[in-house]
C-alpha cells in the first residue's frame, strides 16, 4: 500500500487506516472481544494497513485492550494512535485535561495496549476548565520521556451526536495555534467525506500549510456512503446512527443521489461506492488519511482496497457536482 506522512515527526503510515471505535463504542458492540474484531485488525495489517485509530474511552478501555491482543504479535506492522481527554460517566462524557491526568492516563493506555511507546496521542477534547497549553504541555512532556513519539488533536464534533461545521473548525483552529506554540502538532483528526466536506474550507488547508496530518475521521459518512444502508434500515437502541436526525427514512431517502453517484462512478473502476468515496478523500492531499471505521474484516479488507483506486479529473468533477446531504446532524 502507499504510505504517507503524518506531521512534525516524519511517521509513515499506510495511506488507509482504521478506525477502531466500532469494535467497542458507538455502534452496536457485541462483538467487542470476538473473533471478527480481531480478524477485522489481522485483515487490515496484512493489506498494508498500519495506523490503527483507537482512545482510552472507547468501551472505556476495552478497544485498547484489544488492540493489545493483535499488537503482541504484530507490534511492528502497526501505527498506534490513541486518545485522552475524556472520562466516560454514568450519565455524561466529561473532558479532563489535567496535566497529571494525561500523564495517569498515557500510563494506563500504555498498559493496556502492551507497549512501551505511543505512535500518536492525541487530545481527544480540550477541557474548558484547563488552559490547552497546560495540557499539552504535560502530553509534550510525554514525548521527552519516550513513551509518546507525536501529538495530535482531535476535532470530531465537540459532544456526541454533533458534527463540526465553520464554527468548530474556526475553534479548532485557535486551539492548533495556541498548542503549535507548546509543542509541535503532528496530525488533526476530524470529520471528513463526500457529504460532510466543511474541513475543506479552512481546516485542511490550515494542516496542509503547516506540514500537519490530516486524519479524516467518518469518511464513509456513519456507513452511508457504502450504500449498503437503505431507507427504514433499522439501528439497534445502542447504535449513535438510531438518534442521529441524517439516518431518518426520509432524510436517508433525500441522500440517496449521493450514493448513486458514488455507485456510478464506482461501477466504471470496478470498485464500490465505499471505494470510491475513501478514494475521493484521498485525492485531497498526500497528507490525508482516511481513518474508516469498521469490526467487520471483510469490510476492512474492502476499505484496503480503496489505496488503488485512481479518481480522473472527470470522476472528482462528477463528485463535486452531487447534492450537498441533506439534513441537520443536531
Amino acid at each position: 500500500m502507499e504510505r504517507r506522512t503524518v506531521g512534525a515527526a516524519a511517521l509513515e503510515v499506510g495511506a488507509i487506516g482504521l478506525g477502531c471505535m466500532p469494535m467497542s463504542w458507538a455502534y452496536t458492540a457485541s462483538q467487542q472481544y470476538g473473533d471478527e474484531s480481531l480478524r477485522a485488525v489481522h485483515t487490515a495489517l496484512d493489506a498494508g494497513v498500519s495506523l490503527l485509530d483507537t482512545a482510552d474511552m472507547y468501551g472505556p478501555f476495552t478497544n485498547e485492550l484489544l488492540l493489545g491482543r493483535v499488537l503482541k504479535e504484530r507490534r511492528a506492522d502497526a501505527f498506534v494512535s490513541t486518545k485522552v481527554g475524556l472520562l466516560v460517566g454514568e450519565q455524561h462524557i466529561v473532558a479532563n485535561g489535567r496535566p497529571s491526568y494525561v500523564k495517569r492516563a498515557c500510563d494506563a493506555s500504555l498498559r493496556r495496549l502492551g507497549t512501551d511507546v505511543i505512535d500518536l496521542y492525541q487530545l481527544h477534547r480540550a477541557d474548558p476548565e484547563v488552559p490547552v497549553e497546560e495540557t499539552w504541555g504535560a502530553m509534550a512532556e510525554l514525548v521527552t520521556a519516550g513513551k509518546v513519539r507525536s501529538l495530535g488533536l482531535c476535532a470530531v464534533g465537540a459532544r456526541a451526536g454533533r458534527r463540526p461545521g465553520a464554527r468548530l473548525h474556526d475553534a479548532t483552529i485557535r486551539q492548533l495555534e495556541r498548542v503549535q506554540q507548546v509543542f509541535p502538532v503532528s496530525a488533526v483528526e476530524a470529520e471528513l467525506s463526500v457529504w460532510s466536506p466543511e474541513a475543506l474550507d479552512a481546516l485542511l488547508p490550515w494542516c496542509a500549510a503547516r506540514g500537519v496530518g490530516f486524519l479524516a475521521a467518518m469518511p464513509l459518512g456513519n456507513g452511508f456512503l457504502t450504500g449498503t444502508l437503505t431507507p427504514g434500515s433499522g439501528f439497534e437502541s445502542d447504535d449513535v446512527r438510531a438518534r442521529h436526525p441524517r439516518f431518518t427514512a426520509e432524510m436517508m431517502a433525500a441522500n440517496q443521489p449521493i450514493v448513486a453517484g458514488l455507485r456510478r462512478i464506482a461501477e466504471r473502476h470496478e470498485a464500490t461506492p465505499a471505494q470510491v468515496a475513501l478514494a475521493w478523500v484521498l485525492s485531497r492531499g498526500r497528507d490525508v488519511v482516511p481513518v474508516p471505521g469498521t469490526k467487520r474484516a471483510a469490510w476492512a479488507a474492502e476499505n484496503a482496497g480503496a489505496a488503488g483506486v485512481r479518481l480522473t479529473g472527470g470522476d472528482l468533477r462528477e463528485i463535486a457536482e452531487l447534492p450537498s446531504g441533506v439534513g441537520s446532524w443536531e
